[in-house]
């Protein structure tokens, strides 16, 4: 239970009253229904709140009951000012006697870790170049009106399809990597026009939700490879993942596809969840255009609709080999509560750096550095990579580098 304190203002009045609360009461409200979480040592109960989170209900809902500190820093460019929403939720403090983070975390490394993270803000690492930006989005842009040209100059034969469709897929592709930078506020100083942007460039270029991407990206990037907190990992029964998972299958006897075969029909059955996720489970369905909202079917003439699909066949492919290889052959497990660095770092690995494979992967082949600092804009993970390193050495925290082709091997493997 949380003892209580007075506290003198400068009037001499008393102050409200400041409860304290013990880790181990703390860690009690992790429920559906009672969701506690501290910040910098302050504890705010966010049962209500929760579900007016603009990040979603679920993403602050996985740290009820831990210490949310380096999560609040990784995921907002403005802590000062989200701090303002925090106020009327704050119910208390940590006790003076308990330690700043749960579970016996490693408290010198958290603490190395956000001077780390200060460190970077010194060196001005969370400030974005606006010419790298714009030429990237006017490379994709050349890419779409080359498409357009095409087919007003050749029509739509076979040939004028082939390379309309790999012109089509690099636009897409890159548009892909593009709205993933506004959508964790890299770009702007101000969270609104980040939004904006990303709306469009989802919306428009892509034909998906932003507020669909949001609310399951953030989850994942709170708790990476990590079961029923992270949707990435949730394979609604198609894929066996991690080392714990198919041995639990086994000892439940639950085969609803024979997984000794996933590394054979994993090529058929990603290109038809990502598909999916574009065109069925998102609410921006093509034939629901709005002002953001949009798809290459939609830019492009009937007749021109065969490359389009052969496009979405070449891009879900494009998307999933990317995306997957930094995180499927790591770590898959449940929960095990462990500190920023180390939880993420876990779930994570990079690909070796070249203009090609940072121009390929959209610089997500510096990935544990992307999930250690989302809001970074992606031009200067290059920059922290050295200093990451370090911390990783010091502590032996694995930190783990691949070339591209090793990368796609392991994931099969």
């Amino acid at each position: 239970m949380g003892k209580g304190g007075e506290k003198g203002g400068e009037s001499g009045e008393p102050e409200a009253q400041i409860r304290f609360y013990t880790w181990e009461e703390i860690q009690k409200h992790n429920l559906r229904t009672d969701k506690w979480l501290v910040i910098e040592r302050k504890v705010y109960n966010v049962t209500k709140w929760a579900y007016r989170h603009p990040g979603g209900q679920r993403v602050i809902s996985h740290c009820a009951g831990e210490d949310a500190t380096d999560a609040f820093q990784a995921f907002h460019i403005n802590p000062t000012l989200v701090q303002k929403f925090l106020k009327p939720l704050l119910i208390g403090e940590l006790a003076p006697g308990e330690p700043s983070h749960d579970r016996d975390k490693n408290s010198q490394l958290v603490e190395d870790f956000r001077t780390l993270r200060k460190t970077a803000e010194d060196m001005k690492l969370f400030r974005a170049n606006p010419l790298f930006f714009s030429l990237y989005l006017a490379h994709i842009i050349a890419l779409e009106v080359l498409a357009w040209l095409m087919v007003s100059y050749f029509g739509t034969g076979w040939i004028t399809t082939l390379i309309l469709a790999c012109f089509l897929t690099t636009s897409q592709a890159q548009a892909g990597w593009l709205q993933h930078d506004f959508g964790h506020l890299s770009v702007f100083k101000k969270s609104s026009w980040n939004h904006i942007v990303h709306k469009f460039v989802i919306g428009h270029l892509k034909g998906a939700s932003a507020n669909w991407w949001n609310h399951r990206h953030f989850q994942h990037h709170a708790k990476p490879n990590i079961f029923k907190k992270d949707p990435d990992v949730n394979m609604l029964h198609i894929f066996v993942l991690g080392d714990t998972q198919p041995v639990e299958y086994g000892k439940k006897k639950l085969k609803y596809l024979p997984y000794n075969h996933q590394h054979e029909y994993f090529f058929l059955s990603e290109l038809f969840l990502h598909t999916s996720r574009l065109h069925v489970v998102s609410p921006a369905a093509p034939c629901k255009p709005t002002l953001f909202t949009s798809c290459p079917a939609l830019r492009y003439p009937v007749s021109c609709f065969s490359p389009v699909c052969f496009e979405r066949f070449l891009e879900s492919h494009w998307f999933v080999w990317v995306t997957q290889m930094n995180h499927i052959p790591m770590e898959i497990d449940c929960e095990k509560h462990r500190d920023w660095l180390s939880s993420q770092v876990a779930a994570t690995c990079n690909i070796e750096q070249s203009f090609f494979n940072d121009w390929f992967t959209g610089h997500l082949n510096f990935q544990i550095e992307h999930h250690l600092f989302p809001t970074m804009p992606r031009h200067n993970f290059w920059k922290v990579k050295p200093l990451v390193k370090s911390l990783c050495a010091k502590y032996g925290v694995q930190y783990e580098e691949k070339p591209l082709g090793k990368a796609f091997v392991d994931i099969v493997g």
